[in-house]
């Protein structure tokens, strides 16, 4: 019996960690939707410091950049697809639910995501080394990773901003208040 419970604790801890990875694995995703609700440009020139840092980053040829974008948009596309279904299949889920069948649905349903994600990246990988050798490939990895901390970092100091902005703007209206009753 308790080596059973030991197990399902077990279990129940994976499925946490595996829905916990899927995601932050879109946390770029949603750091680029909120900068770009202020600013309809935004998407665009989101992806034009991608484009140029990765570029940069990978050290691509002029002959490279035009091969492996189209490439990789197609890739990052179906990735996001990937991603979406999971999120949309983790919001039906009810997190407070204890039956531990619907529990391991949600554990199996992350690893079957996990699965296509790693076999969409095995298909992508193989056409991007056609066109860009095993060591670019292999910062491309960092400069996706480096462009996410930077637009997480510049969604932070947004968020910070406004923050000020409305401390200043509760700490002006108490003043005039306090001046009014005066």
């Amino acid at each position: 019996m308790n080596l059973k419970h030991n197990i399902f604790k077990t279990m129940k801890r994976i499925g946490v960690l595996i829905v916990l990875c899927m995601m932050l694995s879109p946390v770029w995703m949603y750091a680029q939707d909120e900068m770009m609700k202020g600013d309809p440009d935004a998407r665009q020139q989101i992806e034009a410091a991608r484009i140029a840092l990765i570029t940069n980053r990978l050290g691509l040829t002029p002959e490279q950049a035009e091969r492996f974008w189209p490439i990789y948009r197609e890739f990052n596309t179906k990735r996001g697809e990937i991603s979406m279904e999971f999120r949309q299949k983790r919001q039906e889920f009810d997190a407070t639910d204890n039956d531990p069948k619907r529990q391991q649905e949600m554990v199996d349903a992350g690893l079957q995501f996990k699965q296509r994600e790693l076999d969409l990246e095995r298909d992508y990988s193989g056409k991007l080394l056609r066109v860009i050798s095993a060591q670019q490939f292999m910062n491309l990895r960092n400069a996706e990773k480096e462009f996410q901390r930077m637009i997480l970092n510049q969604l932070q100091q947004r968020q910070m901003m406004q923050q000020r902005r409305d401390n200043l703007r509760n700490q002006n209206q108490q003043l005039r208040q306090r001046k009014n009753e005066n």
